[in-house]
């Protein structure tokens, strides 16, 4: 399957697609089997209730006595007190199944996404992926618990009450019976233009959700912009929307609602005409003919509820298939059976089984293109990068430079040849062991939300503190802990919101060198820091690199002058290699253009400063 399953053709799923969701529900099939049965219980005792009024009506009020008044009512208190445990039981049961399917489900597709390549998150967003995880699982959760109690309770309803009145007297019975159908028609008709009216207002809400979030986290690019007017008009008009909308379908709502007391309240009339002249005629006592109404007055209601229920469940089935195409996607870098067997996977490695990696790199023949592309990047390139070579690649801003170093860490895998480490193709060793012995330093720094030390030790969690400070001194970062109140244990806040781009961008760095990694990669790491601080942290570089295999992604040519090869990138293509000396020899060479081009601005910027 594609790895886009967004674009999927979608899959034809019979039964609501179950049959794939049973390995998600089988380790409760006891506690929904007891809901259901005590689902069908309560069902039969709320039917039968109305025959206790029957009975009082007919053996005490009609004539005048109290004789057995306390057997009846301690029977009639014993069947409420039973009804009341079954309740708050099957309550109880269908809460705690909707929350362990939904776990379940959460945990396993949230699991699946850790093991998918980089191409599944290129090509699906966040929000996407978000509403995945989070709102398909929920709403197919809910439809293993209540949605299912709703179908038991209110089918066993209507069953048991048309079974009560059938034994007490046919001839109402078929005039209630007659007025199903067109209850039926008239829930479903209703029911299938809310479900649009509805459908329209959630994209709608959404809509005006987004904007917000946009008006809030874009408000600096807003007021810089001067367009505030612009944004708050676009976002009234969406509310305006929203608002007649939903004024349609609250008067659609209340016509619905107003149509289906009409039925009951006709379905009441038919039953007082003709169930009082047979009661005048002697054929029924009056507490029989209290029970027909109290059943005309309920009928409608399960009826209603069933057909909602099921549109429920139809919609739900494009939850089920999207979250069924989730768990479908494959990942197009995936670890063999053969090496999951030896090495481990993703989240049961054998750390046993893993060899030392030594840091030996080469392209042996490589051809690639993007998995959604059909442009070749490189075409038999081959290339050797011996253990602790530092490798620089160059180019303009979109040139291509993260091609090399995303096959180098595996996040793509070629499309023929091999990228060797140490020899072996990256394909005959687990990815878990490759990135393990890989420090990724990224362009934009993420930092998670907690203390420092957390997110440091997220590259050695077995870290002292002593460790921790010798990292961030090699880094020059130990002066942004000094400043923090409370020092390693300081919040960074979600993202790391509380520092600056810099500081961020330091402390990953000080992060990548605790895991002590035997390749390290550097994709423009000091984009985000300025000149002082990129001082410091290019001395920081040139000791961390020695002894290592490194690979640094690079704008500013002036950080890559020292490297020991430097392949030079434009248009997806390496089209230069070499040392920078090697390279400036050629002067007609695109890097020596590049070169000379930023030179000429950083002398004409310092002139400026005098």
């Amino acid at each position: 399957m594609s790895i886009n399953d967004s674009n999927n053709k979608q899959t034809k799923l019979p039964f609501l697609g179950i049959p794939k969701l049973l390995p998600f529900v089988r380790p409760y099939r006891k506690q929904i089997i007891t809901m259901m049965i005590l689902g069908a219980m309560v069902s039969m005792i709320d039917s039968f209730v109305p025959l206790f009024n029957r009975y009082a009506i007919n053996n005490f009020i009609a004539k005048g006595t109290t004789k057995g008044m306390h057997i009846f009512a301690l029977v009639y208190a014993l069947t409420l007190l039973a009804k009341l445990i079954m309740d708050f039981t099957s309550a109880y049961l269908v809460g705690k199944t909707e929350m362990s399917v939904d776990k379940d489900l959460r945990n396993a597709s949230f699991n699946h996404l850790q093991e998918l390549s980089f191409s599944y998150f290129n090509q699906n967003n966040v929000g996407y992926i978000h509403a995945r995880v989070m709102s398909d699982t929920g709403k197919i959760g809910m439809m293993f618990s209540w949605r299912m109690m709703d179908i038991i309770w209110n089918g066993s309803y209507i069953i048991f009450v048309f079974a009560v009145m059938m034994a007490i007297n046919i001839r109402l019975a078929l005039y209630m019976l007659m007025l199903v159908p067109i209850a039926a028609f008239l829930v479903m008709y209703f029911q299938k233009h809310l479900i649009v009216l509805n459908r329209h207002i959630r994209e709608l809400n959404s809509k005006i959700t987004g904007n917000f979030n946009e008006g809030i986290t874009g408000a600096k690019a807003i007021k810089t912009l001067v367009v505030e007017g612009k944004i708050t008009s676009d976002f009234e008009e969406d509310t305006e929307n929203y608002r007649k909308n939903a004024v349609n379908a609250t008067h659609f709502s209340a016509l619905f609602t107003s149509s289906v007391t009409m039925l009951s309240s006709c379905a009441l009339a038919l039953i007082l005409w003709r169930g009082g002249k047979i009661t005048m005629d002697g054929v029924i006592e009056i507490g029989t003919l209290s029970v027909f109404l109290s059943y005309a007055l309920g009928i409608l209601e399960p009826i209603q509820n069933i057909v909602v229920t099921i549109s429920d469940l139809i919609a739900i089935q494009v939850n089920i298939e999207r979250f069924i195409r989730l768990m479908e996607t494959t990942s197009d870098v995936a670890d063999s059976v053969e090496v999951i067997e030896k090495y481990g996977g993703t989240f049961d490695p054998k750390k046993e089984n893993w060899e030392k990696l030594i840091g030996d790199v080469e392209f042996k023949d490589v051809s690639f293109h993007y998995p959604d592309g059909t442009e070749y990047v490189l075409e038999h390139f081959n290339l050797k990068v011996p253990q602790g070579t530092n490798v620089a690649i160059v180019g303009e801003t979109g040139a291509g430079k993260s091609t090399l170093v995303n096959l180098v860490c595996r996040f793509y895998e070629p499309t023929s040849g091999q990228v060797l480490i140490d020899g072996k193709d990256a394909r005959e060793r687990s990815q878990l062991w490759l990135h393990s012995n890989i420090g990724y330093v990224l362009q934009t720094p993420h930092l998670f939300s907690g203390s420092v030390r957390d997110n440091l030790k997220y590259g050695n969690p077995d870290a002292t503190d002593e460790q921790i400070m010798d990292a961030l001194k090699l880094v020059s970062a130990d002066g942004i802990i000094e400043k923090m109140p409370d020092g390693l244990d300081s919040d960074v806040g979600e993202g790391g919101d509380a520092l600056s781009t810099g500081e961020k961008q330091l402390l990953s760095f000080a992060r990548a060198i605790l895991a002590d990694p035997r390749i390290l990669v550097l994709d423009e790491a000091t984009s985000s820091i300025d000149t002082v601080t990129e001082k410091a942290i290019q001395d920081a570089i040139s000791v961390v690199i020695k002894g290592r295999t490194s690979f640094m992604i690079a704008h500013r040519l002036s950080t890559v002058v020292d490297a020991d090869m430097i392949l030079v990138v434009k248009d997806g293509k390496i089209i230069e290699r070499g040392t920078h000396k090697e390279l400036m020899k050629n002067k007609k060479g695109y890097y020596h253009q590049l070169f000379s081009r930023q030179f000429e601005e950083m002398s004409l910027n310092e002139a400026s400063n005098f």
